[in-house]
């Protein structure tokens, strides 16, 4: 009798008053991150900060390829090692395509991030030089003027993030967070 008890006690507080506590924390403390860093736009959610999603106009930055289709759900990568002919094909046939529509000479220097797909796939961030690369094309697929250029590439330059705790990874740019700001260019 005393272990069902104790069971029951043990159930209550760690399946219902623990996580009771701790989400009632999280969205006291966090409240735009308890939800998962959702944005939203005329109240409809439009996306999260934290999960990648597929730009493929020629007027947006482009996020690096997704194994899974920026789904969130089976998230994962493509599990194709560095010697394994397919993953091979994929990466000269994703850095040919990246050369050729962002109208960038042979053999130029482009990004891992933007021929490789992250572990998740559903990285939302790419390098500011991925990002620098791309910015011929949106221009000219938007009609900017040459102030319009430079106010995209301020705008670049402000949407930086740094490594984390300045320690840990690279500079990053969010693609989503840059695109809808990117529609804010008149």
């Amino acid at each position: 009798m005393i272990s069902i008890k104790i069971f029951l006690l043990f159930s209550l507080m760690t399946g219902i008053i623990y996580p009771f506590v701790v989400t009632a924390l999280a969205n006291l403390l966090f409240e735009d991150k308890a939800d998962g860093s959702l944005i939203k736009r005329n109240n409809l959610v439009i996306g999260s900060s934290l999960i990648g999603q597929k730009f493929d106009s020629p007027t947006y930055f482009w996020s690096r390829p997704s194994a899974i289709g920026y789904n969130a759900l089976p998230s994962g990568g493509s599990n194709l090692g560095l010697t394994n002919e397919k993953l091979r094909k994929q990466f000269m046939e994703r850095e040919q395509y990246f050369l050729r529509v962002n109208n960038l000479p042979p053999g130029a220097n482009v990004p891992s991030e933007m021929v490789f797909t992250s572990g998740s796939g559903l990285d939302p961030h790419i390098s500011p030089e991925a990002c620098f690369l791309q910015v011929d094309r949106i221009v000219n697929a938007r009609n900017f003027s040459v102030n319009q250029k430079n106010e995209l590439l301020l705008l670049i330059t402000k949407l930086i993030e740094e490594p984390q705790f300045h320690l840990f990874g690279q500079e990053r740019i969010n693609v989503f967070m840059l695109n809808l700001e990117l529609d804010k260019i008149k």
